[in-house]
Protein backbone atom coordinates (compact mmCIF):
# COMPACT_ATOMS: atom_id res chain seq x y z
CA UNK A 1 0.00 0.00 0.00
CA UNK A 2 1.17 3.48 -0.76
CA UNK A 3 2.11 6.08 1.66
CA UNK A 4 0.50 9.92 1.13
CA UNK A 5 2.41 12.64 3.61
CA UNK A 6 0.17 15.41 3.95
CA UNK A 7 0.82 18.62 5.89
CA UNK A 8 -1.79 20.51 7.20
CA UNK A 9 -4.08 17.55 7.48
CA UNK A 10 -6.95 18.52 9.25
CA UNK A 11 -7.07 22.22 7.28
CA UNK A 12 -9.29 23.01 4.60
CA UNK A 13 -7.33 21.60 1.66
CA UNK A 14 -5.37 19.13 3.35
CA UNK A 15 -8.35 17.51 4.50
CA UNK A 16 -9.54 17.64 1.33
CA UNK A 17 -6.25 16.14 -0.12
CA UNK A 18 -6.36 12.83 2.83
CA UNK A 19 -10.19 11.99 1.63
CA UNK A 20 -9.26 11.87 -1.73
CA UNK A 21 -5.99 9.73 -1.48
CA UNK A 22 -7.63 7.63 1.06
CA UNK A 23 -10.74 7.13 -1.21
CA UNK A 24 -7.49 5.76 -3.72
CA UNK A 25 -6.72 2.98 -1.19
CA UNK A 26 -3.84 4.78 0.17
CA UNK A 27 -2.43 4.40 3.32
CA UNK A 28 -2.43 8.67 4.21
CA UNK A 29 0.32 9.87 7.17
CA UNK A 30 -1.13 13.07 8.24
CA UNK A 31 1.07 16.34 10.34
CA UNK A 32 -1.20 18.80 12.03
CA UNK A 33 -0.44 20.52 15.10
CA UNK A 34 -3.61 22.97 14.84
CA UNK A 35 -1.68 26.06 14.66
CA UNK A 36 -4.60 27.38 12.86
CA UNK A 37 -6.29 27.43 16.59
CA UNK A 38 -3.27 29.65 17.65
CA UNK A 39 -3.55 32.15 14.41
CA UNK A 40 -6.83 32.43 14.51
CA UNK A 41 -9.02 31.91 18.28
CA UNK A 42 -10.97 28.91 19.23
CA UNK A 43 -13.65 29.06 16.19
CA UNK A 44 -10.73 28.28 13.79
CA UNK A 45 -9.61 25.21 15.48
CA UNK A 46 -9.44 22.40 13.18
CA UNK A 47 -9.43 19.55 16.12
CA UNK A 48 -13.30 18.80 14.95
CA UNK A 49 -11.66 17.88 11.25
CA UNK A 50 -8.87 15.52 12.77
CA UNK A 51 -11.04 13.99 15.06
CA UNK A 52 -13.11 13.01 11.71
CA UNK A 53 -10.70 12.36 9.61
CA UNK A 54 -9.55 10.13 12.60
CA UNK A 55 -13.18 8.67 12.86
CA UNK A 56 -13.83 7.90 9.20
CA UNK A 57 -10.58 6.94 7.35
CA UNK A 58 -9.00 3.81 9.34
CA UNK A 59 -5.92 4.24 6.79
CA UNK A 60 -5.63 7.62 8.49
CA UNK A 61 -2.95 8.07 10.35
CA UNK A 62 -2.52 11.19 12.74
CA UNK A 63 0.42 12.76 13.82
CA UNK A 64 0.61 15.90 16.09
CA UNK A 65 4.03 17.03 14.72
CA UNK A 66 5.17 20.79 14.55
CA UNK A 67 6.93 20.88 10.84
CA UNK A 68 9.15 23.51 12.83
CA UNK A 69 10.95 20.44 14.28
CA UNK A 70 13.23 19.03 11.71
CA UNK A 71 14.13 16.64 14.17
CA UNK A 72 10.65 15.31 14.38
CA UNK A 73 10.01 15.45 10.44
CA UNK A 74 13.06 13.91 9.94
CA UNK A 75 12.31 10.80 11.55
CA UNK A 76 8.30 10.26 10.47
CA UNK A 77 9.98 10.61 6.77
CA UNK A 78 12.86 7.83 8.17
CA UNK A 79 9.93 5.85 9.44
CA UNK A 80 8.56 5.34 5.59
CA UNK A 81 11.55 5.20 3.93
CA UNK A 82 10.30 3.31 0.75
CA UNK A 83 7.26 3.67 1.07
CA UNK A 84 6.40 7.22 -0.10
CA UNK A 85 4.63 7.89 -3.23
CA UNK A 86 3.79 11.86 -2.53
CA UNK A 87 4.51 14.54 -0.38
CA UNK A 88 1.63 17.07 -0.10
CA UNK A 89 2.56 20.21 1.59
CA UNK A 90 -0.16 22.60 2.70
CA UNK A 91 0.62 23.72 6.60
CA UNK A 92 0.90 27.27 6.76
CA UNK A 93 0.35 30.36 8.65
CA UNK A 94 -2.12 31.75 6.07
CA UNK A 95 -2.95 35.31 6.74
CA UNK A 96 -0.95 38.61 5.95
CA UNK A 97 -2.45 40.28 8.35
CA UNK A 98 -1.56 38.13 11.21
CA UNK A 99 2.13 38.03 10.10
CA UNK A 100 2.73 41.32 10.62
CA UNK A 101 1.70 40.75 14.44
CA UNK A 102 4.46 37.41 14.97
CA UNK A 103 7.10 37.41 11.83
CA UNK A 104 9.15 35.29 13.51
CA UNK A 105 6.19 32.78 13.46
CA UNK A 106 5.07 33.70 10.35
CA UNK A 107 8.84 33.18 8.73
CA UNK A 108 9.57 29.69 10.53
CA UNK A 109 6.17 27.67 9.73
CA UNK A 110 6.29 28.67 6.42
CA UNK A 111 9.81 28.96 5.27
CA UNK A 112 11.68 27.18 7.50
CA UNK A 113 9.32 24.89 8.05
CA UNK A 114 8.62 23.83 4.30
CA UNK A 115 12.86 23.50 4.03
CA UNK A 116 12.76 20.99 6.85
CA UNK A 117 9.82 19.04 4.79
CA UNK A 118 12.11 19.50 1.59
CA UNK A 119 15.31 18.06 3.35
CA UNK A 120 13.47 14.95 4.63
CA UNK A 121 12.20 14.94 1.55
CA UNK A 122 16.02 14.92 0.03
CA UNK A 123 17.28 12.52 2.26
CA UNK A 124 14.57 9.63 2.53
CA UNK A 125 12.56 10.12 -1.17
CA UNK A 126 14.04 12.40 -3.49
CA UNK A 127 12.67 10.76 -6.26
CA UNK A 128 8.88 11.12 -4.78
CA UNK A 129 6.61 14.50 -6.20
CA UNK A 130 6.51 17.24 -3.67
CA UNK A 131 3.48 19.01 -4.18
CA UNK A 132 3.60 23.00 -1.98
CA UNK A 133 0.82 24.90 -1.63
CA UNK A 134 2.39 28.58 -2.44
CA UNK A 135 -0.17 31.34 -2.64
CA UNK A 136 -0.68 34.61 -5.38
CA UNK A 137 0.86 36.64 -2.66
CA UNK A 138 4.23 35.74 -3.81
CA UNK A 139 3.51 38.29 -6.74
CA UNK A 140 3.11 41.31 -3.96
CA UNK A 141 0.93 44.31 -5.03
CA UNK A 142 2.11 44.32 -8.52
CA UNK A 143 -1.26 43.18 -9.95
CA UNK A 144 -2.48 46.06 -8.30
CA UNK A 145 -0.24 48.63 -10.76
CA UNK A 146 -2.21 46.95 -13.68
CA UNK A 147 -4.87 49.32 -15.71
CA UNK A 148 -8.65 48.42 -14.33
CA UNK A 149 -11.98 50.08 -14.79
CA UNK A 150 -14.50 50.93 -12.40
CA UNK A 151 -17.65 48.74 -13.08
CA UNK A 152 -20.66 48.85 -10.58
CA UNK A 153 -19.91 46.00 -8.48
CA UNK A 154 -16.36 44.99 -9.72
CA UNK A 155 -12.86 45.89 -10.69
CA UNK A 156 -12.13 44.93 -14.42
CA UNK A 157 -9.37 44.71 -16.13
CA UNK A 158 -9.12 46.57 -19.38
CA UNK A 159 -10.10 44.47 -22.55
CA UNK A 160 -7.68 42.73 -24.21
CA UNK A 161 -4.63 43.44 -21.77
CA UNK A 162 -2.70 40.24 -21.77
CA UNK A 163 -3.37 39.32 -18.22
CA UNK A 164 -7.44 39.58 -19.47
CA UNK A 165 -7.73 35.99 -19.20
CA UNK A 166 -5.82 35.92 -15.79
CA UNK A 167 -2.46 36.78 -14.16
CA UNK A 168 0.27 34.44 -16.05
CA UNK A 169 3.19 33.03 -13.93
CA UNK A 170 4.99 35.79 -15.88
CA UNK A 171 4.55 38.30 -13.62
CA UNK A 172 7.68 39.14 -11.80
CA UNK A 173 7.68 38.96 -7.95
CA UNK A 174 10.47 41.78 -7.07
CA UNK A 175 10.00 45.24 -6.62
CA UNK A 176 6.24 44.89 -4.81
CA UNK A 177 5.21 45.29 -1.00
CA UNK A 178 4.52 41.33 -0.58
CA UNK A 179 3.48 41.93 2.93
CA UNK A 180 5.44 39.49 5.86
CA UNK A 181 3.28 36.83 4.91
CA UNK A 182 4.26 37.15 1.28
CA UNK A 183 7.62 36.82 2.14
CA UNK A 184 7.92 33.92 3.78
CA UNK A 185 6.14 32.09 0.96
CA UNK A 186 8.15 33.77 -1.37
CA UNK A 187 11.15 31.86 0.79
CA UNK A 188 9.27 28.89 0.52
CA UNK A 189 8.19 28.89 -2.95
CA UNK A 190 11.82 29.66 -4.14
CA UNK A 191 13.18 26.68 -2.35
CA UNK A 192 10.67 24.44 -3.37
CA UNK A 193 11.65 25.50 -6.96
CA UNK A 194 15.63 25.04 -5.78
CA UNK A 195 15.25 21.60 -4.55
CA UNK A 196 13.48 20.41 -7.90
CA UNK A 197 16.06 22.65 -9.94
CA UNK A 198 19.34 21.83 -8.00
CA UNK A 199 18.91 18.17 -6.67
CA UNK A 200 16.27 17.36 -9.37
CA UNK A 201 13.30 16.77 -7.54
CA UNK A 202 9.79 16.50 -8.69
CA UNK A 203 8.25 19.32 -7.17
CA UNK A 204 5.70 22.08 -7.78
CA UNK A 205 4.42 25.06 -6.63
CA UNK A 206 0.54 25.51 -6.83
CA UNK A 207 0.26 29.43 -6.85
CA UNK A 208 -3.28 29.52 -5.16
CA UNK A 209 -5.94 32.36 -5.57
CA UNK A 210 -8.52 31.95 -2.65
CA UNK A 211 -8.80 28.18 -1.71
CA UNK A 212 -12.36 27.66 -0.35
CA UNK A 213 -14.82 24.98 0.41
CA UNK A 214 -17.17 23.74 3.01
CA UNK A 215 -14.42 22.52 5.24
CA UNK A 216 -13.13 25.75 5.19
CA UNK A 217 -13.22 27.24 9.45
CA UNK A 218 -13.31 30.92 8.11
CA UNK A 219 -12.34 33.66 10.49
CA UNK A 220 -12.33 37.19 9.51
CA UNK A 221 -8.46 37.29 8.70
CA UNK A 222 -8.47 34.62 6.67
CA UNK A 223 -11.30 32.09 5.14
CA UNK A 224 -13.35 35.32 2.61
CA UNK A 225 -16.28 32.99 1.44
CA UNK A 226 -16.70 30.76 4.95
CA UNK A 227 -16.35 33.50 6.91
CA UNK A 228 -18.91 35.75 4.25
CA UNK A 229 -21.31 32.87 4.79
CA UNK A 230 -20.85 32.65 8.36
CA UNK A 231 -21.34 35.92 9.11
CA UNK A 232 -24.70 36.32 6.44
CA UNK A 233 -26.28 32.85 8.26
CA UNK A 234 -25.57 33.83 11.66
CA UNK A 235 -26.07 37.33 11.80
CA UNK A 236 -22.51 38.94 12.41
CA UNK A 237 -21.76 41.83 11.23
CA UNK A 238 -18.96 41.99 8.44
CA UNK A 239 -16.70 44.54 7.53
CA UNK A 240 -15.19 45.45 4.39
CA UNK A 241 -11.77 47.22 4.10
CA UNK A 242 -11.44 49.44 1.12
CA UNK A 243 -11.31 49.48 -2.59
CA UNK A 244 -15.27 50.50 -2.37
CA UNK A 245 -15.84 46.59 -1.75
CA UNK A 246 -15.47 45.53 -5.83
CA UNK A 247 -12.35 44.19 -5.44
CA UNK A 248 -12.05 40.69 -7.03
CA UNK A 249 -10.78 37.64 -6.08
CA UNK A 250 -11.06 34.50 -8.31
CA UNK A 251 -12.30 31.20 -5.59
CA UNK A 252 -11.59 27.20 -6.38
CA UNK A 253 -13.23 24.90 -4.49
CA UNK A 254 -10.86 22.46 -2.45
CA UNK A 255 -12.09 19.74 -4.80
CA UNK A 256 -10.87 21.17 -7.76
CA UNK A 257 -7.30 22.23 -6.21
CA UNK A 258 -6.79 18.24 -4.95
CA UNK A 259 -7.88 17.20 -8.31
CA UNK A 260 -4.72 19.41 -9.77
CA UNK A 261 -2.51 17.85 -6.93
CA UNK A 262 -3.25 14.11 -8.26
CA UNK A 263 -2.56 14.82 -12.10
CA UNK A 264 0.82 16.35 -10.81
CA UNK A 265 1.82 13.13 -8.61
CA UNK A 266 0.79 10.70 -11.41
CA UNK A 267 3.10 12.86 -13.85
CA UNK A 268 5.38 14.86 -11.94
CA UNK A 269 8.03 16.87 -13.75
CA UNK A 270 10.53 18.90 -11.39
CA UNK A 271 10.60 22.86 -10.64
CA UNK A 272 7.24 23.30 -12.12
CA UNK A 273 5.44 26.62 -11.07
CA UNK A 274 1.42 26.99 -11.72
CA UNK A 275 -1.00 29.85 -10.97
CA UNK A 276 -4.21 28.25 -9.69
CA UNK A 277 -7.50 29.33 -9.02
CA UNK A 278 -11.04 29.90 -10.09
CA UNK A 279 -9.64 32.06 -13.49
CA UNK A 280 -12.13 33.40 -15.39
CA UNK A 281 -14.65 30.39 -14.24
CA UNK A 282 -15.08 30.94 -10.84
CA UNK A 283 -14.48 34.42 -9.50
CA UNK A 284 -16.41 37.25 -7.31
CA UNK A 285 -15.80 40.84 -5.84
CA UNK A 286 -16.86 40.97 -2.49
CA UNK A 287 -20.42 43.21 -3.45
CA UNK A 288 -20.80 40.21 -5.89
CA UNK A 289 -20.19 37.80 -3.08
CA UNK A 290 -22.44 39.62 -0.47
CA UNK A 291 -25.36 39.56 -3.33
CA UNK A 292 -24.48 35.94 -3.65
CA UNK A 293 -24.90 34.69 0.35
CA UNK A 294 -27.88 36.79 0.65
CA UNK A 295 -29.76 35.01 -1.87
CA UNK A 296 -28.67 31.64 -1.19
CA UNK A 297 -29.25 31.87 2.71
CA UNK A 298 -32.08 34.39 2.53
CA UNK A 299 -30.95 35.88 4.66
CA UNK A 300 -29.62 39.70 4.54
CA UNK A 301 -25.91 40.78 6.07
CA UNK A 302 -24.80 43.35 8.33
CA UNK A 303 -21.87 44.96 6.70
CA UNK A 304 -19.53 48.39 7.08
CA UNK A 305 -16.97 49.56 5.27
CA UNK A 306 -14.00 51.28 6.03
CA UNK A 307 -11.82 53.22 3.38
CA UNK A 308 -8.74 52.20 4.29
CA UNK A 309 -7.64 48.61 2.24
CA UNK A 310 -5.44 45.64 4.15
CA UNK A 311 -1.67 45.84 3.35
CA UNK A 312 -1.05 44.13 0.62
CA UNK A 313 -4.54 43.94 -0.33
CA UNK A 314 -5.22 42.61 -4.29
CA UNK A 315 -7.83 45.24 -6.27
CA UNK A 316 -8.15 42.53 -8.85
CA UNK A 317 -6.67 39.25 -8.82
CA UNK A 318 -7.86 36.20 -11.33
CA UNK A 319 -5.77 33.76 -12.11
CA UNK A 320 -4.62 32.28 -15.74
CA UNK A 321 -4.71 28.91 -15.35
CA UNK A 322 -3.71 27.59 -19.03
CA UNK A 323 -0.37 27.11 -18.59
CA UNK A 324 -1.45 24.17 -15.76
CA UNK A 325 -4.49 23.00 -18.36
CA UNK A 326 -2.07 22.41 -20.98
CA UNK A 327 0.34 20.81 -19.24
CA UNK A 328 -2.56 18.44 -17.46
CA UNK A 329 -5.09 18.61 -20.28
CA UNK A 330 -7.33 16.29 -18.57
CA UNK A 331 -7.72 18.56 -15.30
CA UNK A 332 -11.49 20.26 -15.97
CA UNK A 333 -13.18 22.44 -13.17
CA UNK A 334 -16.07 21.08 -11.18
CA UNK A 335 -16.91 23.56 -8.83
CA UNK A 336 -18.40 27.30 -10.03
CA UNK A 337 -18.95 30.16 -7.50
CA UNK A 338 -22.68 28.96 -6.74
CA UNK A 339 -21.87 25.67 -6.45
CA UNK A 340 -19.14 26.77 -3.93
CA UNK A 341 -21.45 29.06 -1.87
CA UNK A 342 -24.24 26.73 -1.76
CA UNK A 343 -21.94 23.93 -0.04
CA UNK A 344 -20.27 26.22 1.98
CA UNK A 345 -23.74 27.77 3.56
CA UNK A 346 -24.62 23.94 4.08
CA UNK A 347 -21.79 23.45 5.83
CA UNK A 348 -22.33 26.52 7.87
CA UNK A 349 -26.14 25.72 8.76
CA UNK A 350 -24.74 22.35 9.92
Amino acid sequence: MRTIIVTGSAGLIGSETVRHFAKEGARVLGIDNDMRARFFGAEASTAKTREKLCRDLPQYEHHDVDIRDAAKVLDLFRAEKGKIAAIVHTAAQPSHDWAARDPQADFTVNANGTLNLLEAARACCPETPFVFTSTNKVYGDTPNRLPLRELEKRWEIEPSHEYEPGISETMSIDYTKHSLFGASKVAADILVQEYGRYFNMPTVCFRGGCLTGPAHAGTELHGFLSYLMICTVSGRPYRVFGYKGKQVRDNIHSFDLVEAFAEFIRAPRAAAVYNIGGSRHSNCSILEAIDLCQEISGKKLTWNYEETNRIGDHIWWISDVRKFQNDYPAWKFRYGMREILEEIHAAVKG
